[in-house]
């Protein structure tokens, strides 16, 4: 089943949005999102589990 994930799940004024067949590939899609695009954040393990917890099942 594949994952999804937005920016406005997480409470941010963002519509950026992803999907993808593994977590892993959807992390590593969050992870270059954040850099490129919220350059004010680090991904960092805090950020990384918050991330992890807002993956949707669609």
């Amino acid at each position: 089943m594949a994952k999804s994930l937005s920016c406005s799940d997480a409470g941010a004024d963002c519509g950026w949005s992803a999907t993808a067949d593994t977590e892993e590939e959807l992390m590593a899609k969050a992870t270059e999102h954040v850099k490129e695009s919220h350059k004010d954040m680090e991904v960092n393990a805090e950020l990384a589990e918050k991330i992890k917890s807002l993956i949707k099942e669609v």
